[in-house]
Parts: structure tokens; C-alpha cells; sequence
């Protein structure tokens, strides 16, 4: 009987113990993984202008610090408005959100007795009212994890920029590839992560501002609440643009306003629609071409892992499996060319 070598004993005890370890320290942070996101977000979208500061004579504190504090006003900032803009007229809307339910229910009922069928009377608008009021309180009562995340964004942020050489010579030192290799990952980590948080929030406030001039132009109430509704909207795949658009027609429809609610209808669907493809186009040539495939799988995988910035890093993760295989595969599996 062959022993198997004590060498390969020690290694598979250690690979064990880094992955239990891991998992543990992975496990721990996952409530405040969005902080640590963000942070290799800011990082790889400001390291350049970091190094045009530190080059001009800047000390790198100052120049870190300066970079944290545009980034807060620029990012942060219009986030949070965003946000209690949301948070003030969701509340509005949840106060009436059954008797609306209980409209629309009256109109389907409506179809169904012209129908002759049965589909939206079990339809129990005071519980789809509660479930909605419960999960957004318990989004708003979720301060203290956000303030934690934060704080480990912001440090982590100015750790790597100012110390951005042992930064990167940690990750030479620490990660068990050959350095060709990191620096191939590191090359997608950089492609993937700039084309999501720039070009996903770009065609985002794109999206909006051309479905605001149609709900401008067709007497939509509280325009400037469903150009943020719809810009958010574009960045889910599946809902995309008519998160705001569907409710609007719903609404204008419920009002007796039928000529409006079939113009914006239309005009989400011809020019709202043909405009997202357009500028998806333009943004993908300007930033790194990612497969929509590789996208729709990141994202179904990275929201409910990482939360809304998942929208970045689900993507990533999907891209970095792929040259993790196509590494594996050029390092360790021996390939025969075949002729016929």
C-alpha cells in the first residue's frame, strides 16, 4: 500500500485551513461587504488621478483625502438625496397604497367578468399593502450596518490610496498565482469594475432623462420621482426601464387620463426602448465590451450577494471565473493539437 507524502499532507492542511479561515472572515464581513466593494470600486476608478496629484507635488494624504471628499459629495451625496426623496414619497405612497391596490383590482374585475375567468379575486390587496410597508421599513431601519460600511469604505479607500505601492505588492506577495497571472486579473478587474460603475449609472441617468421628457410632455404628475424610479429600474435586468413607466401608465389609466396613459406608452416602448439599445451600444465600444449574458448571470448572482453594488461586482465575479478557468487550463492542462 503507497503512503501518500507527508509534503502533500501539509499542503492540503493548510489549503483547508486558508479556506476555513476565509470563510470564516468572509462570513463575518458579509454584512458590511458593500463598504469593502466600494472601496476597490472608488479605488480603481480614482488611483489614476491619485498618481497625477502625487506627480504635481501633492502629499498623498492630502491628495487621498481630497479624492475621498469628491467622491463623497459627487457619489455619497446624490445617493442619500435620492434616497430620502424615495423614502418621503414611498411613505406618501404607502399610506395609500391599498386603496390604489384595491382600484386596480375593481378594474381587472372588470376583464374577468367580460372574460368569463377567474384570476385577481383571491387578489388580497391589504397583505400585499403590508408586505410592502414591512420590507421598506425594515430597508430604513437598516442605518447602523450602512454607517459601518461606510466607515470601512473610507478606510479602507484612503489605506490603499496613499499606500497604494504596498497595496499592490501585498497582493504579488499574498496571492498564490504566478505575477503574469495577477496582473491578467488584475487587467479584467479593472475593465469590468470601470465599465459597470461608470457605464451602468451613465446610461442609467440617460434612460431617465429621455423617459422625463416624455413624462413631461404627456402631464405625468411627480415627473422628477419617476425619472429616478425608471433610471434605477434600467439598471435591473428583467425590469429595466418599466419599473417607472408600467406604474405611470397604471396610474394615468386609474385617473380616467387614457390618451396620456397610451402616449406614454408608446413612448416608452418606441423611443425609451430604442434609445436604451442605442446607448448600451455606444457606452459598450467607449468601455469594455462585457457579454449581456455575462452581465444578466452577474447580476442575478451579485444582487442578492453583495446587494445593489452586486450590480458591479456579479459580473466580475462571473469574468474573473472564466480567466480563472482559461489559467487553470494553460497552466495545468495539457493540450494536443489533432489532425484529421
Amino acid at each position: 500500500m503507497q503512503r501518500i507524502h507527508q509534503d502533500i499532507i501539509r499542503q492540503i492542511f493548510t489549503l483547508f485551513l486558508i479556506i476555513a479561515l476565509g470563510a470564516i472572515i468572509f462570513l463575518e464581513l458579509a454584512p458590511f461587504m458593500s463598504g469593502l466593494l466600494g472601496a476597490i470600486t472608488i479605488y480603481i476608478i480614482s488611483k489614476k488621478p491619485m498618481r497625477k496629484l502625487v506627480l504635481r507635488g501633492w502629499y498623498p494624504s492630502v491628495a487621498a483625502a481630497f479624492i475621498m471628499i469628491i467622491s463623497f459629495v459627487g457619489i455619497l451625496v446624490p445617493i442619500g438625496l435620492v434616497v430620502i426623496m424615495l423614502s418621503t414619497k414611498v411613505k406618501n405612497a404607502l399610506n395609500k397604497l391599498e386603496t390604489f391596490i384595491s382600484i386596480i383590482k375593481d378594474n381587472l374585475s372588470i376583464v374577468e367578468d367580460q372574460l368569463n375567468i377567474q384570476l385577481f379575486s383571491s387578489f388580497d390587496s391589504q397583505e400585499v399593502a403590508n408586505w410592502v410597508s414591512n420590507n421598506f421599513q425594515s430597508v430604513l431601519g437598516n442605518t447602523f450596518n450602512l454607517f459601518i460600511a461606510l466607515s470601512i469604505l473610507y478606510f479602507l479607500l484612503y489605506y490603499m490610496l496613499v499606500n497604494r505601492k504596498q497595496f499592490i505588492e501585498s497582493i504579488y506577495t499574498y496571492f498564490p498565482m504566478r505575477p503574469e497571472n495577477i496582473s491578467t486579473i488584475g487587467k479584467e478587474v479593472d475593465s469590468v469594475v470601470k465599465s459597470n460603475a461608470i457605464g451602468i449609472p451613465l446610461i442609467a441617468i440617460i434612460q431617465g432623462l429621455v423617459a422625463l421628457l416624455g413624462f413631461f410632455i404627456f402631464g405625468v404628475p411627480n415627473p422628477w420621482f419617476w425619472f429616478v424610479i425608471t433610471a434605477i429600474g434600467s439598471m435591473i435586468p428583467f425590469v429595466g426601464t418599466a419599473i417607472g413607466i408600467v406604474p405611470v401608465v397604471i396610474l394615468l389609466f386609474s385617473t380616467g387620463q387614457y390618451a396620456q396613459a397610451i402616449g406614454i406608452l408608446l413612448y416608452g416602448l418606441i423611443v425609451v426602448g430604442t434609445t436604451d439599445n442605442l446607448f448600451r451600444m455606444i457606452v459598450q465600444k467607449k468601455l469594455a465590451d462585457i457579454h449581456p449574458l455575462i452581465t444578466l448571470i452577474g447580476v442575478i448572482i451579485g444582487v442578492p450577494l453583495f446587494g445593489f453594488i452586486g450590480l458591479i461586482f456579479g459580473p466580475l465575479l462571473i469574468s474573473l471565473f472564466l480567466v480563472v478557468l482559461k489559467i487553470y487550463k494553460d497552466e495545468y492542462v495539457i493540450t494536443k493539437d489533432y489532425k484529421k
